[in-house]
């Protein structure tokens, strides 16, 4: 999908390509949700400001990375987004009040190197690369910005999470982005060749049906199983890039990447050995009392 929409950015605004990904995914997500038997009561609501705030703050982080793509090599938008659950971390803390314990803390450190490592060579900080030009290094802040109001979108859905079933919060996340990229209209959109047109029909479909997905697999599986799928994305943007864009990675970005993810990988390692440990404490505890 992503790699389809950078080939899609160096021709069109980034507000028709956000349109075009979040109206036609409705498409598979009611079929869904119809063929489930639940859309209806799917997409009722009474927390509408808590979906209107979700849908802000997660088309602002769509439009930011989709700019992105239009800068930087697929790999490198990818990478950079590699912040945002770093950023969860914190923002978790300091809104949602959950306790952070020191390894988390450290992890999170790390990570943030990685990220400085990765953001280097674009904020022309890095002797090693010898620096970027001044495209790639506003494609890097997008990017960057973009993993921040990714981490707030999530915190959001965490939120909605307590009252809101799943079906609810991503049909009104599709119909608000769709709307708040119609905005851009009047800075003017192009009219999809035919070609293109079918490309962004393939796009806004693949990414319904990605969340769907996404949203499903977390019903059947732990987070710490998960997690690791996550970053296979690095390897399929590679590939992606070298192929069809005939993008090659720098050592730089390779190395923020690993180092990101190793932490994030880490983090999500702990949480679920600390979640076993917990559940035997309380086997262990009503054992006692029984």
């Amino acid at each position: 999908m992503s790699a389809g929409l950078k080939a899609l950015a160096a021709d069109y605004p980034v507000g028709e390509l956000v349109f075009f990904r979040c109206f036609l995914a409705l498409i598979p997500l009611l079929a869904w949700l119809a063929w489930q038997g639940d859309l209806i009561n799917a997409i009722r609501t009474d927390h509408v400001p808590g979906h209107f705030l979700r849908g802000l703050i997660g088309t602002s982080s769509m439009y930011l990375g989709f700019a992105a793509l239009a800068y930087l090599p697929l790999h490198d938008a990818i990478a950079i987004g590699y912040a945002s659950p770093l950023i969860v971390v914190i923002l978790a803390a300091l809104i949602l009040k959950e306790k952070v314990r020191s390894y988390r803390w450290t992890a999170v450190g790390i990570g943030f190197v990685g990220v400085l490592i990765m953001l280097s060579p674009f904020l022309k900080l890095s002797t090693l690369s010898g620096g970027v030009g001044t495209g790639a290094s506003i494609g890097a802040i997008f990017a960057f910005v973009g993993a921040f109001c990714s981490a707030g979108a999530t915190i959001q859905v965490r939120r909605l999470t307590q009252t809101e079933r799943t079906g609810a919060i991503v049909f009104y996340f599709f119909i608000l982005a769709s709307g708040l990229s119609l905005l851009t209209l009047p800075l003017g959109w192009a009219v999809p060749t035919l070609k293109d047109l079918m490309l962004f029909v393939v796009v806004g479909i693949l990414g319904g049906i990605g969340q769907i997905l996404l949203t499903q697999s977390y019903r059947y599986a732990d987070t710490s199983i998960l997690a690791p799928f996550e970053y296979t994305t690095m390897i399929w943007a590679l590939l992606l890039g070298w192929f069809v864009f005939g993008d090659l990675p720098t050592v730089t970005v390779m190395t923020g990447a690993a180092i990101v993810a190793g932490t994030g990988l880490f983090i999500v390692w702990r949480e679920h050995q600390l979640g076993l440990e917990r559940t035997k404490a309380l086997e262990t505890a009503a054992q006692r009392h029984g």
